[in-house]
């Protein structure tokens, strides 16, 4: 296998056994009679978090899997890719593992299989196996996908304390502190960052906006709060890592984030240690997940194995590799997943670099989707036009 990402996770977990013959009973489609090769992109760092039970479903299943290459690819640049393959009739991408972004994209450019109904016998019952939220963000794929990991999101502040001394409290001391301290705050293109988004996504809740859910008619305030806070960006980064990058080398002394994306840098060294978080009066947080979609194209022999790997890949065994070093914390979209499954190379990075306020702000805050996919790509055309473009 050719794999991209850095392996951070050592020795097979407890591989669970899945009753194929079960699953495939009432199903059109056959499982192969000989190994297939599996191509995988990633869109959305996805592979930190599941890679390695991808790797532990290779080495259960020979019979089924013969090769798996992992690449990854922006998420702006997917869909046309993908179109351009599947016009072609020359698709080399067999899964994708995707975020809202490229997901919502995919949707609205008709690339994805349906899933559901056409082939819900040969998956678990996902609402009885899913935690609440997971299961709501389920019903964002639009039957074209399957939720695999799962996380409460933002949007929080990061800050680093030497810099800030007095912490915004609510939106208006955020936009105060930005013009009183120009170029210093910055926050990724939504379009291409999961802190981004969710920046996006919860200032109509935290403005008090007429329909959170709108970003045509109900986000006057949002759209109004997001060109003034234009004005003292110097610029807005394609990617969060790049972001984090800056916030680490103290060009930038705060920005929005996500539980994982403020974990992760730190365990990295990307970001210092010392680096604090805060959240806003008031905010709701925007749930985020990831998904496991396949391309129209792909064969039906193929399209059975990757069903039975997604299901492989939503056994709790394999979820708790899904806590990683914090990067989607905590991960698990299933139930009953405790850290304590997790590789211990997990259980020691989330112990010295988790936040212990973090269980009390998700437990104590509402939890809201995201915008439905046709509204979302609407929202990041409308900022890319109306927001980053303008002058300052």
């Amino acid at each position: 296998m050719h794999f991209t990402r850095r392996q951070t996770l050592g020795g097979l977990a407890a591989l669970a056994t899945l009753p194929a013959t079960k699953l495939w009973a009432q199903s059109k489609l056959a499982l192969p009679t000989s190994p297939v090769a599996i191509n995988i992109v990633d869109v959305a760092g996805n592979l930190a978090l599941t890679q390695k039970a991808i790797e532990n479903y290779a080495a259960a299943k020979p019979e089924l899997v013969s090769k798996i290459t992992f690449t990854k690819a922006p998420a702006p640049e997917l869909p046309g890719k993908l179109k351009a393959q599947q016009a072609a009739k020359r698709l080399d991408i067999d899964l994708v593992l995707t975020g809202a972004d490229a997901l919502a994209a995919g949707l609205e450019m008709d690339l994805w299989v349906k899933l559901f109904p056409d082939h819900t016998t040969a998956l678990p019952d996902l609402q009885s196996i899913y935690l609440e939220p997971a299961w709501r963000m389920q019903a964002f794929a639009k039957d074209h996908g399957v939720a695999v990991v799962y996380y409460p999101s933002g949007p929080l502040l990061e800050y680093m304390p030497e810099h800030v001394k007095k912490v915004p409290s609510n939106a208006e001391e955020l936009l105060a502190w930005a013009k009183e301290n120009p170029n210093k705050f910055a926050y990724a293109r939504p379009a291409n960052s999961g802190p981004g988004r969710t920046f996006l996504m919860g200032l109509p809740y935290l403005l008090g906006d007429a329909d959170p859910r709108d970003p045509v008619k109900g986000w006057d305030k949002t759209w109004a709060y997001l060109k003034e806070l234009h004005k003292y960006i110097e610029y807005y980064p394609t990617g969060t890592g790049a972001l984090m990058k800056e916030l680490g080398e103290g060009t930038r002394h705060m920005t929005v984030t996500t539980t994982g994306w403020d974990i992760n840098p730190r365990v990295l060294g990307v970001v210092p240690k010392e680096a604090a978080v805060a959240k806003l009066d008031g905010f709701h947080w925007v749930a985020d997940a990831q998904f496991m979609s396949v391309p129209k194209g792909v064969s039906d022999e193929k399209l059975a194995v990757l069903l039975d790997l997604m299901s492989f890949l939503l056994t709790p065994e394999q979820q708790a590799y899904t806590y990683d070093e914090g990067y989607f914390y905590p991960g698990p979209a299933v139930k009953d997943v405790p850290l304590s499954m997790a590789p211990q190379s997990s259980q020691d990075a989330i112990a010295e670099y988790g936040r212990a306020e973090y269980a009390d702000w998700i437990a104590n805050n509402p939890v809201e989707l995201p915008l439905d996919p046709d509204a979302m790509v609407v929202a990041f055309r409308r900022w890319d036009e109306e927001v980053a473009s303008q002058p300052k």
